[in-house]
This record gives structure tokens, C-alpha cells and sequence, in this order.
């Protein structure tokens, strides 16, 4: 199996993983009435209860870094933090559709920033599957649909936002790559740092959503169900989700990587005709066919 086949294969199945990911915290938002920032802390912090023990058992090296990682690991961690925040104050504030589309933008964002960055190639073929990708999500998720785009300036700043740091936290994973950092390690201090910026984040007002105080991190109101929801979007959606993604990064040029997370809207249709009995309507099916032709033709471009 060449590197590219094996970083396409982990990629994708990350992907699996990550598309239910808005559809969870979408749910989690609404039925409990949770604040975004509060329900990004938990998520972020059973993630590292998750990682610790599996990594401390498995290799104790993993959960340690020297001085000279801890800025890198901060800068990753904060990026994280905002990421997830910003990306679940726009699901409250645009729905998932929109959200979708917009934080999608990141493939325009990644495949610039990476040019510049690492000079990766930015040709014809890559630049097609980023306008097509994009264009396969506003058909999948909806978005052509005017109702849904009442965005306030709040959905606007949040939507981009998140597309923005999604590209950030793509391209500091491939530096983390290029660093031959773990992928497990990176993944594990990011998210520690992460849950201490959202921390600082609910418990100053920062941010809109969040929890106010030291005494509402503790949602003493959240039934047993909730935390059950809570656990299972850390462990299953994020963990392997961002675990996986971050492994695909040691053989994917970062752009790619993020034009192949652009298929998460798609598989997240398909997971819900097969869950939930709803059926794809005959644009969302061309929009899939429209955003995995992206990910056919931007493998024209040779790296």
C-alpha cells in the first residue's frame, strides 16, 4: 500500500467517525439546553481522561514533553480550544447546515495557507476540488435554501471563524508531522491545554455561551442521559476522529487532508438514512457525487 492509499484509507475512516459529530453536539445543544462553551469543555476533557490511561499503559513516553514542545503544544492546544468553541457557538447560532458550509471554507483557507507555508502545490486541479467541494456542501447540507441563511452577524463571524481555525489546526497537526511528533502525544496535550483555555474561556466572558462560573461548570441539572451523550461524543466522534485525522497527516499534504474532511456532510446523510430512516433528496444525492468527484480529481495533482 503506497503512503498516499494509506493516508487516504485513515483519513477516511476518521471521517466515519467525525460526521456525527455536529448532529451529537447539534443534539446535545438543544435537548439540554447546555451552553456551547460548557458542553466544548466536557467534550474536551473526557477526551483526555480517555487518552491518558490508554497511553500511560501503553507507552508512558507518550504523555511526556520536553520544555522546548510546551509552546508548540500551547499554540496547538489554544488553536483547538477556539476551534471547538467557535465551531459550537456556530452550530447555536446557524443551525448545522449552515455551520457545515461555512466551516468548510477552511479547504479554500488550508489549500493558500499551505502554499505559502510549505509550498505545497496549488494548481488547477487542487483549486477545482476546493470550489467543487465547497459547492457539494451547500447542496448536501441544504444551503441553497435562502430560509436558512437569516445568519446575524454573530452566525457570519462564527461560521468563518471556525472554517478558519479548522485550516489552523490542520496545518499546526502537519507541522506537529514535520516535527515527528506522536500523533497520539500531539493529540493528547493539545487537548489538555485545549480544556484549559475552555476552562478560562467559561469562566470569564470571553466568549458568548458560556458557563458564567467556577459553580455552573458542574451541570448538576444534566440527566444521566446527557452525560451519556457527552461521553459518547468524546470517545467515539472526537477521539477517533481527530486521532485518525492526525495520523493521516503524516502521509497527506495538509491540504488534501482538508479538502477529504469536506466528504464529513455526505457520510453524515448517509449515517442518517441509515439510523434514522431519512431519505436523501435527489440534489443532496448529486451534491455527494459533486464533492466525492473532488476528491477524485484533486489526486490529478501530483505533490
Amino acid at each position: 500500500m503506497s503512503r498516499l492509499t494509506r493516508g487516504y484509507t485513515i483519513a477516511s475512516l476518521g471521517i466515519i467517525f467525525w460526521s456525527l459529530t455536529g448532529v451529537l453536539i447539534s443534539f446535545i445543544l438543544t435537548r439540554y439546553n447546555m451552553p456551547a462553551l460548557l458542553m466544548a469543555f466536557w467534550r474536551s476533557l473526557f477526551v483526555c481522561v480517555a487518552l491518558f490511561p490508554v497511553l500511560f499503559i501503553s507507552r508512558r513516553s507518550l504523555i511526556s514533553i520536553n520544555a522546548s514542545q510546551s509552546g508548540f503544544y500551547i499554540l496547538y492546544g489554544l488553536d483547538l480550544a477556539l476551534f471547538n468553541s467557535i465551531w459550537a457557538l456556530s452550530l447555536r447560532e446557524n443551525g448545522a447546515a449552515v455551520a457545515t458550509v461555512l466551516g468548510y471554507s477552511s479547504a479554500g483557507f488550508t489549500a493558500i495557507i499551505a502554499f505559502w507555508l510549505f509550498n505545497e502545490k496549488l494548481g488547477i486541479p487542487k483549486i477545482t476540488a476546493v470550489v467543487l467541494s465547497l459547492g457539494g456542501c451547500v447542496m448536501v447540507s441544504n444551503a441553497y435554501n435562502p430560509e436558512i441563511w437569516r445568519l446575524n452577524s454573530l452566525g457570519v463571524t462564527t461560521g468563518l471563524l471556525s472554517g478558519l481555525l479548522f485550516a489552523s489546526y490542520t496545518l499546526i497537526g502537519k507541522e506537529a508531522t514535520r516535527k515527528n511528533l506522536n500523533p497520539w502525544t500531539s493529540m493528547f496535550f493539545s487537548f489538555a491545554f485545549g480544556t484549559l483555555f475552555i476552562l478560562i474561556f467559561n469562566l470569564f466572558p470571553i466568549l458568548p455561551g458560556s458557563a458564567g462560573s467556577l459553580k455552573a461548570i458542574l451541570p448538576l441539572h444534566l440527566p444521566v442521559d446527557g452525560w451519556l451523550f457527552l461521553i459518547f461524543l468524546s470517545f467515539g466522534p472526537t477521539l477517533l476522529g481527530f486521532g485518525l485525522y492526525n495520523i493521516s497527516m503524516q502521509y497527506l499534504p495538509a491540504s488534501i487532508a482538508n479538502l477529504l474532511a469536506t466528504t464529513e456532510p455526505v457520510l453524515t446523510a448517509i449515517e442518517a438514512y441509515i439510523f434514522l430512516g431519512e431519505r436523501m433528496t435527489v440534489i443532496e444525492i448529486v451534491g455527494s457525487l459533486v464533492i466525492f468527484s473532488a476528491v477524485v480529481i484533486v489526486q490529478l495533482e501530483k505533490e
